[in-house]
């Protein structure tokens, strides 16, 4: 009868259900993952896209200020021309045809002049930001001998600032007296640039600085420059290395301006894709735990069951022989008194003592075992020397043990013996009545270690651990209890091992027993 045989493909077939279910639900987790990370790649792109638009809005921006600063530069010239008649009209001719040039300086009123000699003293300025009230407004205590000075300083400051940037003219006024005519863009041009940084500002606000979008980095093909990113380097120590690696990460977007240059958009996929790649792991190791916890607490409760059913079942089995027993025993003692062939009467004997033992081996499992002190070579010699009496002529038993070693240990005789007779008795049986039994008993290190072994039939690896649990034979009429029995006598009530060391079909078969000192 092997019980186990249909719990091992029932194994089989809830682990090959589980790993199916887990594969699917990796599945699905990844195909979700896949949509989720197809969907961030759009996103990249799309914020690729407003990259260029940005840049093509600046490119045509700048475009239109450049126009509106040459258009100055051309009115200013103008200007310049119309200065520079009125001040040789003066000279030549009075008063005549002034009007014209008059007007062309005074309808001058956005553009921002200064008209300094080469001495950088300041003759006149016009629609500049500093100026005589506002020199009154920031300082009313000075003298006015004071406020001149200050607006003078002033003035030849913005002057030499504006020249800097190439914007001014030299103008002649006499012969050989040459002066410098410096200007700045118009009120309207810095408006619109005021207006346009701020455009850019917002832009770089709610797109580059926004922490939802996905990771990117917006690199210049050539000089490797980053032009925009999402990325706050700021709490990253190694940049360089960072950098290097981010861009291994995903294959870069090529982006085009249209200009004759290329660049490289880089991007990682986001933090939540990134947690949501690791969810299904979690969750199956949630599970796991979950079941395994489940599984052990079941597994314990099916074991103390089975303790008590066993308990129950041998002390009932010690119960009810023991009637019997006092029954057979009344009659060994009348017939030793009717005289008849001792040595019958004493091999009954051996047969109720023996009994006896049997009786005291069952009733010891379930309760608390007491190990005492002694011999263990003793008790081995002890079952071995029944057991020659009661088995076929044609079995060989060999003991062997060192006779200088004292082999004093705790342990229950009884229980002992049970285990002996068991591992011999099934070695028995696989040898059909013929062969050679062999058991070695050694001390090594801190231990004792009794090896059985038997020339029969031998059995498969697969069956090394399976023989140990209860119900498991190989016999048309076995329980398949006593391997069981003899696992629980040394591991749980001896604190020692007991497994099959090795077995080799038709060849035999060795157990191993360590009983610790």
């Amino acid at each position: 009868m092997n019980i186990y045989s249909n719990k091992q493909k029932w194994k089989i077939i809830l682990f090959i259900g589980a790993l199916a279910l887990i594969g699917f639900s990796l599945f699905i987790s990844n195909s979700i993952v896949t949509k989720v990370g197809e969907r961030e790649k759009l996103r990249a792109k799309q914020w690729a896209g407003t990259i260029k638009k940005k840049i093509e809005l600046v490119k045509l921006t700048n475009n239109t200020f450049n126009e509106l600063r040459e258009k100055e530069r051309k009115e200013i010239a103008t200007w310049v021309d119309a200065t520079k008649s009125v001040g040789q009209m003066s000279i030549l001719d009075g008063n005549q045809m002034i009007d014209f040039p008059m007007r062309i300086i005074e309808n001058n009123e956005n553009i921002p002049v200064v008209i300094v000699d080469d001495q950088w003293n300041v003759s006149s300025f016009r629609n500049t930001s500093i100026d005589s009230n506002y020199i009154n407004k920031k300082h009313p205590n000075l003298s006015q001998a004071k406020k001149d000075s200050l607006l003078e300083i002033k003035l030849r400051f913005l002057a030499k600032d504006w020249k800097k940037n190439g914007r001014f003219f030299t103008i002649e006024v006499y012969k050989d007296l040459f002066m410098t005519c410096v200007y700045n863009d118009s009120k309207g041009i810095i408006k619109l640039e005021k207006e346009r940084d701020s455009l850019i500002a917002s832009f770089h606000k709610e797109l580059i600085d926004n922490q939802g979008n996905i990771p990117v980095m917006l690199v210049k093909k050539d000089s490797n420059s980053i032009i925009g990113t999402n990325i706050d380097f700021q709490k990253i120590k190694n940049r360089k290395a960072y950098i290097n690696q981010f861009k291994t990460i995903n294959d870069p977007i090529i982006i085009d301006f249209n200009d004759g240059s290329k660049n490289l958009l880089y991007y990682d996929d986001s933090r939540e894709l990134k947690k949501l790649l690791w969810y299904p792991y979690i969750q199956f190791l949630i599970i796991g735990l979950f079941v395994f916890i489940a599984y052990l607490l079941f597994s314990t409760f099916r074991k103390a069951e089975q303790n008590q059913l066993w308990a129950g079942m041998a002390k009932e089995t010690a119960h009810q022989l023991g009637t019997p027993i006092s029954s057979l025993m009344g009659w060994v003692q009348y017939l030793s008194e009717q005289k008849l062939d001792e040595m019958v009467v004493k091999d009954m004997q051996k047969d109720l003592d023996r009994l006896n033992v049997i009786t005291d081996r069952f009733s010891k499992i379930g309760s608390d075992v007491r190990l005492q002190s002694g011999d263990i070579s003793l008790t081995i010699s002890n079952i071995i020397s029944y057991l020659k009496t009661r088995i076929s002529d044609k079995i060989e038993i060999d003991f062997t043990f060192e006779k200088t070693v004292n082999y004093n240990i705790n342990h229950n005789a009884a229980l002992v013996e049970w285990v002996i007779e068991n591992i011999v008795k099934n070695a028995i049986d696989a040898m059909k009545g013929k062969g050679v039994l062999k058991i070695d008993l050694r001390q090594k290190n801190h231990t004792f270690q009794i090896d059985i072994s038997d020339t029969g039939c031998g059995m498969p690896s697969k069956e090394f651990k399976t023989i140990f649990k209860p119900g498991y034979t190989t016999k048309k009429r076995g329980w398949g209890l006593g391997l069981a029995l003899t696992k629980r006598i040394i591991e749980d009530y001896h604190k020692g091992q007991v497994f099959v060391l090795k077995s080799e079909i038709k060849k035999g078969t060795s157990f191993r027993i360590i009983l610790p000192l």
